[in-house]
């Protein structure tokens, strides 16, 4: 075996499976996921995004402050369609539920 093909491997990967496996060797995929999830908000209720004091996870729960209590109450009632939207946007079940305060 010829040193060069020791240390250069000789089979091409695809660079979108290289980061995928870096991301899960180094548990970076959920934080990241998690991230895309709380700034697709807005992109799945740009009508709420005025009323929209701060959004975070917190032990698979999206915590939205909103600032209008009329809001607040309709998004309520719609958290489990919202829920689906928000992990459909990002591909991956990473809420189980939405918290309005």
């Amino acid at each position: 075996m010829w040193k060069e093909d020791i240390l250069f491997k000789r089979y091409p990967q695809n660079i979108n499976d290289i980061t995928n496996q870096f991301m899960r060797e180094y548990s970076l995929e959920v934080p990241l996921l998690e991230r895309r999830l709380v700034a697709s908000w807005k992109d799945v209720m740009p009508a709420a995004e005025p009323y929209t004091e701060s959004v975070e996870i917190r032990n698979q729960m999206l915590w939205v402050k909103i600032s209008s209590p009329a809001l607040r109450n309709d998004l309520l009632m719609r958290r489990t369609e919202l829920t689906r939207l928000l992990n459909n946007k990002v591909g991956a079940n990473i809420i189980n539920d939405i918290r309005f305060f």
